[in-house]
C-alpha cells in the first residue's frame, strides 16, 4: 500500500493516513500523537485499539495484525524504531546515511527506501541481507513490496526520464525484471495481493496499467480520463484482487474491475465467427490512427465516488469487511469515508459512514510513548547480537554507529510480534 503523506503535509498539520498490508488496520498520525484503528466493523464504529503521544511522525507501517510497528519521525528522519505497540516498548532502531522516505515490510522482509538506495533487511532479525545501491533519484520514496512470502517482490522506479519499473526478487536478491511500463516517469505502483501482477501509473495520470510481475507481460489498460492530467496519489489492488482502486488530486475516486477470463479470451483471439459486431469494430478500427484504437481497447472504470473537493490527498483500499465488498478513502483533512460498491458497472457506489479520525476517543489506550532502552540493533548494516550470533554480518556498516544493547526478552518479543503468536488489534481484538 501507498502511504500518505510526506513531511511537507504533515508539517503543516494534515493527518498522516495507512493501511497496513491486508486492510484490516488504519494507521493515523496527527502532530504529536498516533493511533491504530481496527476496520473490522467500519460500517458503523471505528475501534481504536492503540493511541500513544508520541515524536511528530510521518511514516509508520504496522505488519498486519501484528503487534509490530515500524516508525520514522520528523525529529530524526534518518532513524528508524521498530517498536511492539502491546508492550509499549522499542525492539530495534537502525540508523541510515540519509532521510528515510518509505518503510514497506510484509512476514519476510522490511525495506527501507532511501533517494538513492533500498536496505532489505530480514524482518526475523533484522539483520541487512542486502543493500540496492545508485538507483535513480527517487525523491518521493516511491517503491512497493508484495505482501505474498511466496511471490516477495520489490518494485521501484529505474528511471527518472521514463517510467521504468525495476522488479527485484527479495527472498532470493536478484533482478527478476524490468517494465518499460509508461513513456513519463512512474507516479504509483502497487503489487497485487498474491504478488504476481503490479500496477502502474505515471505522471502524466490518464492511464493505469497492470503488468505481470513475473515476465513483465502487459495484463490490464485502463483508462482514468481523457480530459487531463492528474497526479495519481494512491492506487490499490482489492484484497480479492478482482478490483482496482486509484485516486489522484481530484476529487474523483476511480474504480476499475479487472475481468481476468475477458482478457485471457482477447489474448488468445477467441471470437466467433458470428459477432459480427466484434467484426465490425475490429475492421472499422483498422482504419483508425493507433492513438484512437488504443483509447478505445482501455478499459473504463466500473464505478467512481465524487468527493466534496479536489486538492485533498486521499488513500484508498477495497476489502472485504464482514462478508461485505467496502471502498475505504482515508484523507489528509481528517475522515475516513466507507462505501458499498455495486454490482452492476456505472451504479454508484452508496456512502455508509463517514469517520473523523480527529475525534478524541476517551476509551483510547494512553501511554507516553515507546522510550524502552531494549535495543536489538544499531546502524543499518550493523548487525545485532542476534543476528551476529546467526552467522551474518550484513552489507555495509563502515563508520557507522555501534549497535545497542540486546537481550533475551526483547528478543523473544520480536519473534513472536512477528508471527503474529501475540496480535493486537484484529477484529475480534478488546482491547
Amino acid at each position: 500500500m501507498m502511504s500518505l503523506l510526506g513531511r511537507s503535509e504533515v508539517d503543516t498539520g494534515e493527518v498522516f493516513v495507512n493501511f497496513n498490508q491486508n486492510i484490516t488496520s488504519l494507521a493515523v498520525a496527527t502532530n504529536g500523537n498516533y493511533s491504530l484503528y481496527s476496520l473490522g466493523s467500519v460500517d458503523s464504529t471505528l475501534d481504536k485499539i492503540y493511541h500513544t503521544k508520541s515524536d511528530d511522525l510521518f511514516l509508520i507501517e504496522r505488519l498486519f495484525e501484528s503487534s509490530l510497528v515500524a516508525i520514522v519521525s520528523q525529529r530524526a528522519p534518518r532513524k528508524l524504531k521498530v517498536c511492539h505497540f502491546k508492550k509499549q516498548s522499542e525492539i530495534c532502531n537502525y540508523s541510515y546515511s540519509n532521510t528515510i522516505l518509505a518503510v514497506k515490510l510484509n512476514r519476510e522482509r522490511l525495506i527501507v527506501c532511501l533517494e538513492e538506495s533500498l536496505y532489505i533487511h530480514n524482518i526475523q532479525d533484522m539483520k541487512v541481507v542486502h543493500t540496492i545501491r545508485d538507483t535513480p533519484s527517487n525523491q518521493q520514496g516511491l517503491c512497493a513490496l508484495s505482501s505474498s512470502s511466496e511471490h516477495c517482490y520489490l518494485a521501484y522506479p529505474g528511471s527518472v526520464i521514463t517510467g521504468e519499473v525495476q522488479i527485484f526478487d527479495a527472498i532470493n536478491l536478484h533482478a527478476k525484471t524490468m517494465i518499460n511500463a509508461h513513456d513519463t516517469p512512474l507516479a504509483a505502483i502497487a503489487f497485487s495481493p498474491s504478488g504476481t501482477e503490479i500496477a502502474t501509473a505515471s505522471e502524466r495520470g490518464t492511464v493505469i496499467r497492470v503488468f505481470s510481475s513475473q515476465d513483465g507481460s502487459r495484463l490490464f489498460e485502463l483508462r482514468r480520463g481523457l480530459k487531463r492530467c492528474v497526479s495519481i496519489v494512491s492506487l490499490s489492488f482489492s484484497t480479492c484482487a478482482d478490483y482496482l482502486v486509484s485516486s489522484s488530486n481530484t476529487e474523483t475516486v476511480h474504480i476499475f474491475r479487472l475481468d481476468r477470463s475477458a482478457a485471457e479470451n482477447n489474448d488468445h483471439g477467441k471470437q466467433s465467427s458470428d459477432d459480427w459486431m466484434g467484426y465490425l469494430s475490429k475492421t472499422v478500427t483498422s482504419y483508425l490512427p493507433t492513438q484512437v484504437t488504443d483509447v478505445l481497447s482501455q478499459g473504463r472504470a466500473f464505478a467512481s465516488v465524487t468527493l466534496p473537493e479536489a486538492g485533498v490527498r486521499r488513500m484508498c483500499a477495497i476489502a472485504t469487511i464482514q462478508k461485505q465488498l467496502r471502498l475505504l478513502i482515508a484523507s489528509q483533512d481528517g475522515y475516513l469515508y466507507v462505501y458499498s460498491i455495486p454490482s452492476i458497472e456505472g451504479a454508484e457506489c452508496q456512502l455508509i459512514k463517514r469517520h473523523d479520525l480527529r475525534l478524541d476517543d476517551n476509551y483510547a489506550m494512553d501511554v507516553k510513548g515507546l522510550n524502552s532502552n531494549v535495543s536489538i540493533g544499531g546502524a543499518a548494516g550493523v548487525p545485532s547480537a542476534a543476528a551476529a550470533a546467526a552467522g551474518g554480518s550484513g552489507d555495509g556498516g563502515k563508520g557507522a554507529e555501534k549497535p545497542g544493547s540486546s537481550s533475551n526478552a526483547a528478543g523473544a518479543s520480536y519473534a513472536s510480534a512477528v508471527k503474529g503468536d501475540e496480535p493486537a488489534g484484529s477484529s475480534s481484538s478488546n482491547n
